[in-house]
């Protein structure tokens, strides 16, 4: 007798939920859902963004890996490139560095915004030359390891005295190679501007969580060896990034 009553009371439960839900969908009550989700989703902010960075990785085949400037391949969060763009305008650099060059579509993209600017150049290194680089005067693109002294030494010699210079590190995602960039790269960012450690988001935080080692361990380590540089929070304004706590501005005192 108490088994059938409680299998009547767990139906009879449901059958109220099911009614509830289906009250709940008519367009009268879509006021409340409204305010019932945004409760939900702002008492979970970085969860529903770590998700969504799960999803937008998850489907790479159709998002980053899909994007397109001006007709060139580019791997990247667009949330990341607006902010890109609004950094150009507030630093507006005469050079940006870039580690990582891969098809040049980020390069590309600064080189047009540049133009719009009037000012600056993009200095890209790959240790692979990809077909089809997009072609622009404000580009230069140098072929060999980030971290090769010939390679450094080049980029060094192409800044002029008084230059304002922003990095963008892009390469090799190992917390070991990314740290050497660090190393190597932070002393030509001038005070006021940007040092942007890229894909911090690896190893879990969230994505690849059998990454191991890599960017953001690297800004991590970096951080404890150098009191110049300091996290901006204010870059990650839109939330979604694929750089978490990597941009590093350089202080002006």
């Amino acid at each position: 007798m108490r088994s059938r009553t409680l299998r009547y009371l767990a139906l009879g439960v449901l059958l109220l939920s099911v009614s509830a839900a289906a009250v709940l969908t008519l367009d009268a009550f879509r006021p409340l859902r409204f305010r019932w989700a945004s409760k939900l989703i702002l008492a979970n902010r970085q969860r529903v963004v770590d998700a969504f960075a799960i999803l937008f990785h998850a489907e790479g085949d159709r998002t980053y890996n899909n994007l397109r400037w001006l007709g060139t391949p580019l791997q990247k969060n667009p949330m990341d490139l607006w902010i890109y763009q609004e950094m150009l305008y507030e630093v507006k650099p005469d050079v940006v560095v870039e580690c990582g060059t891969y098809k040049g579509g980020t390069a590309y993209y600064l080189a047009r915004l540049m133009d719009l600017l009037d000012k600056g150049r993009v200095l890209t290194v790959d240790i692979e030359k990809h077909p089809n680089l997009p072609q622009h005067p404000r580009i230069t693109y140098l072929l060999g390891s980030s971290t090769a002294p010939e390679i450094v030494g080049q980029v060094r010699s192409s800044i002029k005295p008084g230059e304002t210079v922003l990095v963008l590190l892009d390469s090799d995602h190992s917390m070991k190679h990314v740290l050497d960039e660090l190393r190597l790269y932070h002393g030509l960012v001038t005070a006021g501007s940007y040092l942007v450690v890229e894909d911090t988001h690896f190893n879990g935080h969230p994505i690849l969580p059998k990454f191991g080692p890599g960017p953001m361990e690297a800004v991590e380590q970096f951080l404890k060896e150098n009191q110049d540089f300091r996290i901006d929070p204010a870059r990650e304004k839109l939330m979604f990034t694929f750089n978490p706590r990597g941009y590093l501005v350089k202080r002006t005192s």
